[in-house]
């Protein structure tokens, strides 16, 4: 569905409310849950931001996509909840797919090859790989790891990511390359 309207509404339905919810309720989960690392604040916090985008929709101007606006408002209200609230740890349970093939594009960039199905046993030892990367990752400060979900996991470009966290697009870049080459480093030291 495509929201763009939206940038000049002062009110939205229950129907697209709902079609927000079934486009985007699973991003807005994953991410409170990344940030919260609680499966029941991530439920409590993803219902709070449905209902601040519905009943605050006249802040939405269309400037960013509806996803990165969502997932601004998730970072909010998570960091509001943590300093209103008691804030307790817990392990990251789920994986994360990340694409290490890459092929060049007739424009130069570098995009993710496509996959290919796997034998039952590279696709179990894929699978362990991909934990223990999100367990170097999980490790990392709190600015790089968010950096890297926000690229990996919700594909923002650099301009998305720097606009939602109010850094600039030159620092994005530069914490992501740190970012990457700390798990690279880390995984190097763990596969040797």
């Amino acid at each position: 569905m495509d929201y763009q309207y939206l940038a000049h509404a002062q009110t939205i339905d229950n129907y697209t409310l709902s079609s927000m919810m079934d486009d985007y309720g699973n991003d807005v989960w994953n991410y409170a849950y990344f940030l919260t690392k609680s499966t029941e604040q991530a439920d409590e916090l993803s219902q709070e931001v449905f209902i601040r985008a519905y009943s605050g929709i006249t802040h939405f101007r269309g400037e960013c996509s509806l996803k990165t606006w969502l997932l601004t408002i998730t970072r909010n209200k998570t960091f509001t909840y943590r300093k209103s609230r008691f804030f307790r740890s817990s392990l990251w349970g789920e994986t994360l797919p990340i694409h290490t093939e890459q092929v060049n594009t007739s424009q130069g960039e570098m995009k993710p090859e496509k996959w290919v199905h796997p034998s039952a046993e590279a696709e179990a030892i894929s699978r362990e790989h991909v934990h223990e990367i999100w367990d170097i990752i999980m490790a990392l400060p709190d600015k790089f790891r968010e950096l890297l979900l926000l690229h990996l996991k919700y594909e923002l470009t650099t301009g998305e990511i720097a606009e939602m966290l109010g850094i600039s697009a030159g620092t994005v870049k530069s914490r992501l390359s740190r970012a990457k080459a700390k798990v690279r480093k880390q995984w190097e030291e763990r596969s040797e």
